[in-house]
C-alpha cells in the first residue's frame, strides 16, 4: 500500500510537469488520475486504521466494515474525479485542438511513469499472491473479502493501459501533425478510468451488503459444527463482518433426551471446532432443536 502512494505521488509530479511543459490534455488526465490514485491509497490505509476500533455498545459487531466503505468511497473517487474529469478534458481538447509544445518531454515522463506503475503493480501482485491461491486473478478480485489487495490491483493495471492509451494519444500527435489523437487518448483513459470505477463499485456494494463465507469455509464451518453431541446443521447462515471477521448462525438438531448441560457441552465444542477449522469464525450464535426432518 505504501509502495502504491509514494509511486502514484511521485508518477503525479512528472505528469504534471509534463503537462506544464507541452500542454497535452493526455499528460493532464494522467496526472490528475495519478493524484486521484494518491488519495485512494490514503483513504484505504485510514479504513484500515478506523477498521481496527474496538467494539462498541452501538456498533457491537465493530468496525470491519469501514474497509469496505472506504473502498467504496475509492471507486466513486475514480469514477468522479479520474475518469469524468479525463473524459471533460478529451472532449474539449477535440473541440479546440491545440500542437504539443514539446512531445519529447511528454514521451520521456510516460516512459518514467511507465517504469514506476511497473513497480507499484509487482509489488501488489506478489502481496495478493499468497491470498489468490489457485484462483484466477479476475476470480480473486470478484471473491477476495480484503478489500485494498484488489483496488490496488485494478489501478495499477488502469494506470499502465492509461499510460499505453497517452502514449499512443501523443505518439499520433507527433506523428501525424493533428493534435486531436491526444484529446481522442485522453477519452480513452477517462473510459478506462470509469469501467473500472463501474467493477470497483459492483464488488464493493457486494461486500457492503454482506457477503457469505467462501464456499471452501462453509464447508469447513459445517463439518466443524457436527460432532458428538450434534446430529446435524438443520441450517447455516455466514456473513463476513470484515476482511478476517466472520458472523457464523447455525441452528443444530440434538439428539432426543439430551439434558440441558449436554446441549450446552456439545454447543461449547462445536464452537471450538469451527474455530480452529476457520479462524475468522470469531461471532458465533448456535441455536440447540430437535431434529423434525
Amino acid at each position: 500500500m505504501f509502495a502504491a502512494l509514494g509511486a502514484n505521488l511521485g508518477i503525479a509530479a512528472l505528469k504534471f510537469a509534463a503537462f506544464a511543459l507541452t500542454g497535452s490534455s493526455s499528460m493532464l488526465a494522467e496526472g490528475v488520475h495519478s493524484v486521484v490514485d494518491s488519495g485512494n491509497q490514503a483513504l484505504l490505509l485510514r479504513g484500515g486504521r478506523s477498521a481496527r476500533r474496538r467494539a462498541t455498545p452501538a456498533h457491537p459487531f465493530g468496525y470491519g466494515r469501514d474497509r469496505y466503505i472506504y473502498a467504496f468511497l475509492v471507486a466513486l473517487m475514480l469514477f468522479s474525479a479520474g475518469g469524468l474529469f479525463a473524459l471533460y478534458e478529451g472532449i474539449e481538447k477535440i473541440r479546440h485542438p491545440h500542437h504539443l509544445d514539446d512531445a519529447v518531454v511528454a514521451i520521456i515522463v510516460l516512459v518514467a511513469a511507465f517504469g514506476l506503475e511497473s513497480f507499484s503493480l509487482r509489488t501488489a501482485v506478489r502481496e495478493s499472491a499468497h491470498l489468490k491461491g489457485a484462483d484466477t486473478w479476475v476470480g480473486f478480485i470478484r471473491h477476495a473479502k480484503n478489500p485494498e489487495l484488489p483496488v490496488v490491483l485494478l489501478e495499477d493495471t488502469a494506470a499502465l493501459i492509461g499510460l499505453a492509451f497517452a502514449f499512443a494519444g501523443v505518439g499520433l500527435t507527433v506523428l501525424t501533425d493533428n493534435p486531436i489523437w491526444d484529446g481522442i487518448g485522453t477519452c480513452a483513459i477517462g473510459a478506462l478510468l470509469i469501467a473500472v470505477a463501474v467493477v470497483l463499485v459492483v464488488e464493493t456494494k457486494s461486500l457492503l451488503l454482506g457477503e457469505a463465507a467462501a464456499p471452501a469455509d462453509l464447508q469447513r464451518i459445517e463439518a466443524g459444527l457436527v460432532g458428538p453431541g450434534v446430529d446435524r446443521v438443520i441450517h447455516l447462515r455466514t456473513m463476513h463482518l470484515g476482511p478476517e471477521e466472520l458472523l457464523v448462525g447455525a441452528k443444530l438438531a440434538m439428539p432426543v433426551g439430551a439434558t440441558l448441560p449436554q446441549v450446552a457441552a456439545a454447543i461449547d465444542d462445536a464452537e471450538r471446532r469451527v474455530r480452529d477449522a476457520v479462524p475468522a469464525a470469531r461471532v458465533i450464535y448456535l441455536e440447540p432443536d430437535l431434529d423434525r426432518g
